[in-house]
């Protein structure tokens, strides 16, 4: 698991830079995922969202336009500062904090959701960062994450794999001027596990109704869990 220095002193370097290449890399089809999260989400107007890893605010950003009231938090205060001027964008209530997503800021049974965006490959333990995401929802709450994956098939898998070791750290490397940011992002996501194994690890926290939803082909992955409405696990 990466060291929690070293992640937050690598985004606090690329935070300028961020959004312009999370865009341009996948050519704007990460907007797309996110939205995908808030319609995976159902009905979230007048719902409390907890925004783990919250980086520059746009998943929670696209809850906020659902009618959501929204809590980012996020490590790496660089980070926050560009999230920090998208709150006029919406008109639903938004805070964005600095906070652990190990140790949420968040008391528990205070929100109906909690997501995390391209944020749990880069905490020190996944199962706390489940706990925590668990233990600020009420009964019934939804847990929704959204990371990349490595898209199945020989052809396509190895196409997508020589863009994301080779092709991807380098001109990540040219616009940000940081030489290892994305050669980082490579190796954590050839080290992510499979969407089963994460389903897997989502029900040994106690999450129930768990399941996972390919996207674009398989380039990013949506998963989902739910605590029972009457939960006896925490």
């Amino acid at each position: 698991m990466p060291e929690a220095t070293q992640v937050r002193s690598m985004f606090a370097r690329i935070a300028g830079s961020y959004d312009f290449l999370n865009h341009a890399l996948s050519a704007g089809i990460d907007r797309r995922w996110r939205r995908r999260v808030v319609e995976r989400a159902g009905e979230t107007a007048g719902e409390v969202v907890i925004d783990a890893c919250c980086g520059t605010g746009d998943l929670g950003l696209e809850f906020a336009r659902s009618g959501a009231t929204v809590v980012g938090v996020d490590f790496t205060p660089e980070m926050l500062q560009y999230a920090l001027p998208k709150q006029g964008r919406v008109e639903s209530p938004t805070l964005f904090t600095n906070g652990d997503a190990l140790l949420l800021p968040i008391g528990s049974a205070s929100a109906d959701i909690a997501c995390v965006g391209f944020g749990i490959r880069n905490v020190a333990s996944r199962a706390t960062a489940l706990e925590e995401m668990k233990r600020v929802l009420r009964p019934g709450g939804r847990v929704l994450v959204l990371e990349f994956s490595q898209p199945p098939g020989v052809v396509f898998g190895s196409l997508y794999r020589f863009y994301f070791t080779k092709v991807l750290p380098n001109l990540g490397k040219l616009w940000s001027r940081d030489d290892d940011a994305y050669a980082y992002l490579a190796r954590t996501v050839m080290a992510w596990p499979s969407p089963g194994e994460l389903q897997a690890e989502m029900e040994a926290v106690g999450l129930v109704d768990c399941g996972f939803e390919l996207l674009t082909r398989g380039i990013a992955c949506l998963h989902w869990g739910k605590l029972p409405e009457a939960d006896q696990t925490r």
